[in-house]
């Protein structure tokens, strides 16, 4: 079925009347409160009232929310908002990334209890929510992102109190509504997704220090990573990358040229898994622009046009201008007075390891190639400018021993052999998905058991029948 962006706009204005008509009568049953304060009380109730409901009703109220904000009307309505709101990514894109986490983030099947049973009797290893968790959601996958850990944290056993970034206020607020819709029509107690109306960074503090809050979990930069580190509570952080994808002259260069530019292009750069920079083997260096160029890349080799973009899309201080980040190529290109197609999807050109577009996470779809003597060389130059984030690296080569070598040098929480980078969060690869990929502190590609923590249940001299 095609929906035009017409149609869009006409499903956009009837899901927010019918919102606004029932909030009438609603009784803070949408979970969107006034304070932050009211928030997390409301979250806490709820979850007091969650502890006493079974397995099979968490799974219930689960799938309540894939179908709710699975139908057809309200995925392409919160995919159209996300990209206008924030003004970062493509509406195709989004629909993408919606769909992905409501098929593919893991639920109450994530939670595998562990027995130990011997001749002093049975011991259990359960996996028990937390609580009250207090998510900080970003503004480049703001739904994907609220959707994922509402499943998630809610499969646990927890409730949550988002605090979404304020660039992506109303359609965070749209899509913690309809999955209250959905808990409720599920029979689920109301509030165990909840958010302010004027999501800050007060009210982030708020929600960060509040006794009532038990875990933490930042998905977004460096900044708010440290902050809720900085709490001394338990805390969950998805932070920045800077993903290197190394090509050696064992790869199928033209498989890679194209996985790289589709990568790379991905909601415009958007995802902190995107290709970030190529370090290329000379060998194999001018086949693989070749071929880039083949697959939508517009090469700039003018050093002058290279000077003047980096002035367009970076401060005095080597940061990302924000008005840049998620713009399409077409778009960056315009405001330097070049005009090209639709096809074009990435810029690219060659530069030295130091260039600020190889040392900064750009997040846009701008993409400096670094050319090297071989793939030993590559593989440390790749390391050097991944920062020890941890985060994603990339490598097209067919040689498994340096394939390996790559791997355990790099020690990035996601690495994709012989593919795009999508391909690591599920996209064309194996695996469940998640927009909460915790580098920084360890936990990776977060699911419904990254939400808990393990208890022990002892029973003493009892129910061995080894």
């Amino acid at each position: 079925m095609e929906i035009n962006a017409l149609d869009i706009e006409k499903i956009v204005k009837k899901v927010i009347r019918g919102m606004e008509s029932s909030n009438s009568e609603q009784e803070c049953c949408d979970g969107i409160f006034d304070s932050m304060e009211e928030a997390i009380e409301a979250a806490f109730i709820a979850q007091r009232k969650y502890l006493q409901l079974s397995i099979s009703e968490r799974d219930k109220f689960v799938k309540a929310i894939r179908c709710e904000i699975g139908k057809e009307e309200n995925l392409h309505m919160i995919s159209k908002m996300a990209a206008e709101e924030t003004g970062m990514g493509e509406y195709e894109y989004k629909l993408i990334k919606n769909k992905l986490v409501l098929e593919k983030t893991p639920g109450v099947e994530d939670l595998r209890t562990e027995a130990i049973s011997g001749d002093d009797g049975l011991t259990l290893v359960e996996l028990s929510p937390f609580g009250v968790i207090g998510a900080i959601t970003p503004t480049t996958n703001p739904t994907e992102t609220i959707i994922c850990n509402s499943i998630g944290m809610l499969a646990a056993g927890n409730s949550v109190v988002f605090s979404p970034h304020p660039r992506a206020k109303n359609v965070s607020e749209i899509t913690i509504k309809l999955i209250n819709k959905a808990l409720k029509e599920a029979g689920a107690p109301a509030n165990l997704v909840v958010g302010v109306k004027e999501p800050s960074i007060e009210n982030a503090n708020i929600m960060m220090n509040h006794e009532k809050i038990k875990l933490l979990v930042a998905t977004g930069g460096p900044g708010v990573v440290k902050s809720v580190l900085s709490t001394g509570k338990k805390a969950i952080g998805a932070g920045a990358g800077n993903p290197p994808v190394v090509v050696d002259e064992t790869a199928d260069i033209e498989q890679a040229a194209k996985d790289i530019i589709n990568g790379c292009s991905f909601d415009n750069n958007l995802p902190c898994i995107a290709e970030k920079e190529v370090i290329a083997v000379d060998q194999i260096a001018d086949y693989l622009i070749f071929n880039m160029k083949q697959n939508g890349a517009y090469e700039v080799t003018d050093i002058e046009v290279m000077y003047q973009l980096v002035k367009l899309v970076l401060d005095e201080k080597q940061k990302i201008k924000t008005e840049f980040v998620g713009k399409s190529a077409k778009y960056i290109l315009s405001k330097m007075g070049i005009e090209v197609s639709d096809d074009v999807k990435v810029i690219i050109m060659e530069t030295r390891k130091d260039h600020p577009f190889v040392q900064t996470e750009l997040m846009m779809p701008i993409l400096p190639i670094v050319r090297v003597k071989d793939v030993d060389e590559a593989i440390d130059i790749a390391c050097e400018v991944e920062h020890g984030n941890r985060h994603t690296a990339m490598m097209h080569s067919k040689n498994v021993d340096k394939l390996t070598k790559m791997a355990k040098l790099i020690q990035t929480t996601i690495f994709v052999k012989n593919g795009p980078s999508y391909a690591g969060i599920g996209v064309g690869g194996e695996g469940h998905t998640t927009f909460t990929i915790a580098g920084p502190t360890g936990e990776g590609l977060t699911s419904a058991k990254t939400f808990t923590r393990k208890r022990r249940c002892v029973l003493v001299g009892g129910f061995n029948i080894k």
